[in-house]
């Protein structure tokens, strides 16, 4: 009625045609809102240019350690950075009629152990989406996400079909029984997958994260490839979620190597990235109040690895929607958030070391330590956690933690990080950096084939041993690797057949990239773009 009115005033074609100008805009208005909530509401400086205050250190030792992606690349290389690899591994899969080329070895083994490469890739991804500015000021984002297609690339060749994931490529047995460059290796190298009769929840739920989260990395700078991903992570998550097992059932022989110890947190954190990646509440009511009581094992804190993904997921990836909201959220969904979050203050809580509630979990100088294999992996990854958390104080505005009637600002929990990394690289009893190639003196003798043979070594699957047990330092440097570090005591015992302490591997990188890529500017003040 008041628009018949108006235009009886003043001239209708005008005022219709204002009117509709202002609908429309509005509308579009809209429309770029959703879009850019869909596609960037990860990214916490969207709005900066590059960030102020690098911290050398950290920016040399992120140059550093993303170089060991390169180390472990498997296939055809492309711009290779590192000049003792070669091509390797470019007939895997062929047995199936797949190219399974590409991926990265698992660690200084030969083998591609595909639930460990999807956290990787998971990890990765992560680290990008919330510190790519950061890596990109230093000029790491670039290989970041190369390093990050080099294994999807192999996992979306891994899944032919929507219920068949392979998820091994070579024996453990054949592959530990040599000691080979991967340039020259001769074993025989099946490739194993799991199907509808033969599931594996576990590693179906971990590539469905690695590709959910990797869509967004790729959604602006190649919008077809991250379809593709994210059409990929729903198959697998449903695949995943319909034919429940363990794959430590379905494929005994990783037992040794990456036995599960259960699958309802991969489940809950392929979810979680789907629902980061699509909007979509299915998701959100998957991991809220539909299994999130049965699945979330709120208020149990856990260690964040590349085995059990609560600490990582469920507590801190979930509390990222409640410190920064969701659309529109049932009260049950609210409710199951809320428990997430009070289950990440009691991790945070526990890491900060004059806590009441501190875990008793570190070494006499503070470093956080859990297990002697691989004992870094602990440390590293709850300082990542730490560092995430402290930025989604700041950046929701929540002022203080709360332990137990003790209060703690963001700075705490960055503070904490720090102590772990500068131990990580150089500042413990050893005096020695345990990122190899980062200061003047770090490991000589890391456990890895590729790195301990000379390229012109002709030698065969037994008589490389001689290289394994040579007294010599490794000829070549495995530029980036993050050891598997000290011992209780902190002490490093640095010779080759050390696996337990002397062995890198590829998912430990992620997760010291990721937290290096979180530290490199010393400013953490920034706002999401929501």
């Amino acid at each position: 009625m008041e628009g018949k009115q108006i235009n009886e005033i003043k001239g209708g074609w005008f005022w219709s045609w204002l009117l509709v100008f202002v609908i429309g805009a509005l509308v579009v208005a809209a429309t770029v809102l959703t879009l850019l909530r869909n596609i960037n509401h990860f990214k916490l400086n969207r709005h900066r240019g590059h960030p102020e205050h690098i911290v050398p250190k950290y920016a040399d030792a992120l140059e550093i350690a993303m170089r060991f992606f390169d180390v472990q690349k498997s296939g055809k290389l492309e711009d290779n950075r590192i000049w003792w690899r070669g091509d390797s591994g470019l007939t895997d899969g062929s047995e199936a009629n797949l190219d399974l080329s590409k991926g990265m070895y698992d660690a200084g083994d030969l083998m591609k152990f595909g639930f460990p490469m999807a956290f990787t890739a998971t990890v990765l991804s992560w680290a990008i989406l919330e510190y790519g500015d950061q890596m990109n000021a230093v000029k790491q984002l670039g290989h970041a996400q190369n390093s990050l297609k080099w294994i999807t690339d192999y996992l979306i060749n891994a899944h032919p079909s929507p219920n068949v994931l392979y998820i091994q490529v070579g024996d453990p047995k054949l592959d530990h029984d040599c000691w080979q460059r991967p340039e020259t290796m001769t074993e025989k190298r099946p490739a194993i997958q799991i199907n509808a009769s033969f599931p594996g929840t576990e590693v179906a739920a971990e590539t469905a994260a690695a590709m959910a989260s990797a869509s967004l990395v790729f959604k602006k700078i190649n919008s077809s490839y991250s379809d593709l991903l994210l059409t990929h992570a729903k198959l697998l998550f449903s695949f995943a979620d319909t034919y429940r097992g363990s794959y430590s059932i379905s494929v005994p022989k990783v037992q040794e190597y990456y036995n599960s110890t259960g699958y309802e947190d991969e489940l809950l954190w392929a979810a979680t990235w789907l629902y980061h990646a699509t909007w979509e509440e299915s998701y959100l009511r998957y991991v809220t109040e539909q299994k999130g009581p049965e699945f979330g094992n709120w208020d149990n804190p856990s260690w964040f690895s590349w085995d059990d993904k609560h600490a990582g997921t469920q507590q801190v990836l979930l509390s990222r929607i409640s410190f920064f909201g969701a659309k529109e959220t049932s009260l049950a969904e609210t409710i199951g958030l809320q428990m997430y979050r009070k289950t990440a203050e009691v991790i945070m809580c526990g890491l900060l070391p004059d806590s009441p509630t501190a875990t008793p979990n570190r070494t006499d100088s503070g470093l956080i330590w859990v297990i002697q294999w691989s004992s870094l992996q602990h440390p590293v990854a709850s300082a990542f956690l730490a560092v995430l958390y402290s930025d989604y104080m700041v950046n929701s505005k929540t002022p203080m933690l709360y332990c137990n009637g003790k209060t703690y600002k963001p700075e705490d929990l960055r503070e904490f990080a720090v102590s772990q990394v500068d131990y990580v690289l150089g500042k413990n009893p050893m005096k020695m950096s345990y990122v190899v190639g980062y200061g003047s003196k770090y490991p000589q003798y890391v456990h890895h084939r590729g790195s301990s043979i000379p390229v012109d070594a002709d030698s065969g699957c037994h008589d490389g041993f001689k290289w394994l047990e040579s007294p010599n330092p490794n000829p070549n440097i495995a530029v980036g690797a993050l050891v598997g570090g000290p011992f209780l005591n902190e002490t490093y015992n640095d010779f080759r057949n050390n696996s337990m302490q002397g062995e890198p591997s590829t998912y430990n990188s992620a997760l010291i990239v990721a937290l290096l890529s979180g530290l490199v500017s010393s400013s953490s003040v920034v706002k999401p773009l929501l």
